[in-house]
């Protein structure tokens, strides 16, 4: 009688902890989800952006804009080296080459032609928009030290619903699940930020 009753005793504490288990896997699996689902998780844990930071995100709209006047999305870039030097700009040229002719590539194809990785490694690319996968595996293969974008690409996807355009052909990643050991902050605020949903509204809208 004792040895039944220990063994349903230790049944009943193996059933108890079975239970445990699988309710803290589905709670680990429910957060895991939800930072990956909502952007916004993400954004929210990044530093704030710099005075310095917007002087060069506003160069980066500059380039958007060249861009959309010139039939193309709005997106431009520029590589900062630790001088605080524009050293390269790019803007979106995929009307005029084709879809790969993004500026975060055609700049990550400069730098790894032209600089050093100890310079790579010093160097920011500004860009008006977060990386596409595409893009942030050429910044991760470059090395480039750091990446500061003016929108998200969950706000992109936020806006192109609310302008009713088709989805693009991928999923889109957070740079961060990318990209290792680079400085990455975004997404900007306020006017800055309005005014290049502006310029992707204008793109779309003229379609």
């Amino acid at each position: 009688m004792k040895y039944r009753t220990i063994s349903l005793l230790l049944f009943a504490i193996a059933v108890v902890g079975c239970n445990t288990s699988k309710k803290m896997n589905q709670n680990n699996y429910s957060l895991d989800s939800s930072t990956l689902s909502d952007g916004n998780n993400i954004e929210n844990s990044k530093a704030e952006l710099t005075e310095k930071d917007l002087k060069y995100l506003k160069q980066c709209l500059i380039l958007a804009e060249d861009a959309l006047m010139a039939g193309d999305e709005p997106f431009g870039s520029i590589l900062v080296n630790q001088r605080d030097e524009v050293i390269a700009t790019a803007r979106n040229r995929v009307n005029e080459i084709n879809v790969l002719a993004h500026p975060e590539i055609e700049l990550a194809k400069w730098a790894a032609e032209n600089l050093s990785e100890e310079e790579r490694k010093n160097t920011t690319m500004y860009t008006s928009g977060e990386h596409c996968p595409m893009c942030a595996t050429a910044h991760g293969w470059v090395k480039i030290g750091g990446l500061v974008y003016l929108h998200s690409s969950h706000q992109l996807g936020e806006w192109l619903k609310e302008f009713g355009v088709k989805e693009a052909p991928i999923t889109f990643i957070p740079v961060e699940d990318l990209i290792k050991d680079a400085d990455i902050k975004g997404p900007a605020k306020g006017d800055l930020l309005e005014d290049i949903k502006q310029l992707h509204k204008r793109y779309h809208q003229r379609k």
